[in-house]
């Protein structure tokens, strides 16, 4: 996939305010503050774009950006932030849930774990149902400069485990090193169906 353009369209809460759905998309998931905003970014060869923040919990709407005018890349609010209170927990994962459950353009969800992390419930939960609807889900684990070459490999080999998927499943990246990047969006391309 090469991109040649991405636009910021909207922040949305509420399916009535979702754009309409004429192209096809691909979400972005993930812990707060696992970097899918600066994965996005990385992606799109742009640095600002997606607003970037080192606090946790910052995303809290759902943001849709036009990439190459025919696709949309969705950035979802973070889950998991202890720091926020039940009720904004529970509006943001009743928002993600109604979003998840509504869009027929949904081509995959990009699942971002940090790789330092072990992956939880929530990981599971979003695998499962997405495996139940048969939409693709693109396992990426990110900030891998954090860790050297050879504990980087450690862990594909212990997280595949715990996902329980094929080591060549999982996507190393870093947004540092812009490692992964090329491969990410190769699996887009297919995602897309080289559009």
């Amino acid at each position: 996939m090469i991109i040649k353009q991405t636009e910021f369209i909207k922040s949305a809460v509420d399916p009535s305010h979702f754009p309409d759905p004429e192209f096809p998309e691909v979400a972005f998931a993930g812990r707060s503050n696992v970097g899918k905003s600066s994965l996005i970014n990385t992606i799109i060869n742009r640095k600002n774009l997606v607003k970037t923040s080192s606090k946790p919990g910052c995303t809290q709407l759902i943001n849709f950006f036009k990439i190459n005018e025919n696709t949309f890349f969705v950035d979802l609010p973070g889950y998991g932030y202890a720091k926020v209170s039940k009720k904004i927990r529970s509006q943001w994962g009743g928002m993600v849930e109604r979003y998840l459950n509504q869009r027929e353009n949904l081509m995959g969800v990009v699942l971002l774990i940090d790789i330092r992390r072990e992956p939880q419930k929530e990981e599971f939960q979003l695998m499962d149902w997405l495996a139940g609807r048969g939409i693709p889900c693109l396992r990426v684990l990110t900030k891998a400069d954090k860790l050297s070459r050879q504990k980087q490999l450690v862990r594909v080999t212990e997280i595949s485990k715990i996902l329980m998927c094929k080591k060549e499943d999982i996507i190393l990246f870093s947004a540092t090193s812009k490692q992964g990047k090329d491969e990410i969006l190769k699996e887009l391309n297919t995602l897309f169906h080289g559009l």
